[in-house]
């Protein structure tokens, strides 16, 4: 019999800016606009605390990289496929048990006063397309 599920650990970056022309419209694929996304990844964290050893954990600046490059390019019409995209990318690596991808489109194409347009999918290996 195993003792109680431990919860994961979790790694949240938050903030990773990009320029990118997702969108629907002519406009905001040949103007291009902001996008801001938090990543939040869990794991477990145990064996990286005993080494002191990057290699036993998930590298976060390599994350923030490949997140950026995926909403900078190949542009998409929904944020909801550059989430799916980028939950991709949070999930490559196999010590991942979940992660949470948070969209902010702060300049979405909207004719009355806003603060953002945010969109979070939360997956588990395996539920990506």
């Amino acid at each position: 019999m195993s003792g109680p599920a431990v919860p994961p650990d979790v790694i949240e970056i938050r903030g990773i800016r990009g320029f990118g022309r997702h969108g629907v419209f002519d406009h905001e694929r040949a103007e291009g606009q902001e996008f801001v996304v938090d990543v939040r990844l869990e794991l477990d964290t145990r064996k990286a605390a005993a080494s002191d050893d990057l290699a036993d954990t998930v590298n976060y600046g390599v994350v923030a990289e490949q997140v950026h490059a995926a909403i900078e390019n190949d542009p998409v019409d929904l944020i909801e496929t550059l989430a799916e995209r980028i939950a991709t990318i949070c999930l490559a690596d196999p010590r991942v048990t979940g992660t949470a991808v948070t969209i902010h489109k702060p300049s979405a194409p909207i004719t009355v006063p806003f603060d953002d347009v945010v969109l979070t999918v939360q997956r588990k290996p395996g539920e990506t397309p």
